[in-house]
């Protein structure tokens, strides 16, 4: 097999986004089959891949996800090994993760473990969401391939490289995308009396979207409700008759996400009485809250404190949306963030993950997944 090292940069020059990986399932193909041993099984979902290591004694069946696609972003990086892919990167390190991934395979295909493993590289992290229909076709269709336990790893820029960091419970917030469109009557600038002016309607409606958290969550709760995109008019003199506002919802509970929603419905009703308009919401991609077992993460936690060159570190909940949720949400497990050492953020065009994070997270989480033992509550 190639280099972690080499394998990596490979990935990372050819980012797909969310079932469009066609190119990047077929290199992760060509690099699994070479590790194949008879005990090892590989089936295809859609551009997903599930392998499976059988287990000498198996009396767990362990689950490791990463996920494969990449984003909508140019590069900003001058790398060597850049993406070739116009407008798309690995701003995310999913190309890191699948590294990682492939290092456990090569390393339990050499040296079985006892337990089975079964590694899911799951697409549309970033949207619409793969997580839930992989884990629907796993129960429906191949119950054989649901593990008793499940567990992830994402890349955290502002930590060392060598820092596990989890916590049990809440790691990651709900999420939802936003997408809010109105519809007036466009007109000429000079006779706006005429007209119903969707850009005055989505100014005012973006402004009092702000008010949701302020007025109607908890103050001890944690809610956002971020509006990053509004587009509306066509030219200067010309009084819009479409306007667009695109964002996001994150909350630390089902129940304020239910709340936001009821009331940006509401505020969204409004606006179209006041400003005599039509208005449709659109939510997109709606990931369920990481909600890490107790006592996965606890394991996760005490085994990294024993491991050499590894820093344990309990880290408070993000706002952070991840669709592994949808995975812990039927199944225990935990996931945690790992250490990337990088100045520029997740989804940034110039984030360059330190590459010494592979080696270092191959080892401890094959260490860790082969130290497993039967949990009280499976």
């Amino acid at each position: 097999m190639k280099s972690l090292l080499e394998i990596r940069r490979e990935l990372h020059k050819i980012p797909e986004v969310g079932f469009k990986e066609e190119k990047t399932q077929k290199y992760l193909l060509t690099i699994i089959e070479k590790l194949w041993k008879p005990y090892i099984q590989i089936d295809v979902w859609r551009t997903g891949i599930i392998v499976t290591i059988n287990g000498l004694n198996p009396q767990l069946k362990i689950g490791w996800r990463t996920d494969i696609d990449g984003l909508p972003v140019s590069e900003n990086t001058g790398l060597s090994y850049a993406s070739e892919h116009p407008g798309f990167m690995h701003a995310c390190g999913h190309d890191f993760h699948m590294t990682i991934a492939l290092g456990l395979i090569q390393a339990f295909s050499e040296n079985r473990p006892e337990n089975t493993i079964i590694i899911y590289f799951q697409p549309a992290e970033e949207g619409p969401g793969g997580a839930k229909p992989m884990l629907e076709w796993l129960q429906s269709e191949r119950p054989d391939l649901v593990p008793d336990t499940i567990f992830a790893l994402h890349i955290a820029p502002e930590y060392p490289v060598g820092t596990i960091a989890t916590r049990p419970g809440m790691l990651f917030a709900n999420t939802s995308e936003l997408f809010i469109d109105l519809k007036g009557l466009g007109g000429h600038a000079a006779y706006p009396h005429n007209t119903r002016d969707m850009t005055v309607a989505a100014s005012n409606l973006m402004i009092q979207l702000q008010t949701i958290v302020s007025r109607n969550i908890n103050p001890l709760d944690s809610a956002v409700v971020t509006i990053g995109k509004m587009t509306s008019g066509t030219v200067q003199n010309i009084i819009a008759e479409d306007a667009r506002l695109e964002g996001t919802i994150r909350t630390m509970s089902v129940e304020s996400m239910k709340l936001i929603k009821k009331r940006v419905e509401a505020l969204c009703r409004a606006t179209e009485i006041a400003y005599e308009c039509k208005v449709s919401i659109d939510y997109g991609s709606s990931y369920y809250q990481v909600e890490n077992d107790e006592q996965c993460a606890y394991d996760l936690l005490s085994f990294a404190e024993q491991f050499p060159g590894v820093v344990a570190y309990e880290c408070p909940p993000a706002m952070t949306g991840e669709d592994f949720g949808f995975f812990l949400k039927d199944l225990p497990g935990a996931m945690f963030w790992t250490g990337a050492n990088t100045p520029h953020g997740l989804h940034h065009s110039a984030m360059q993950p330190d590459e010494e994070l592979i080696i270092v997270n191959t080892q401890f989480v094959e260490q860790f997944l082969r130290s497993i033992i039967v949990y009280e509550n499976l």
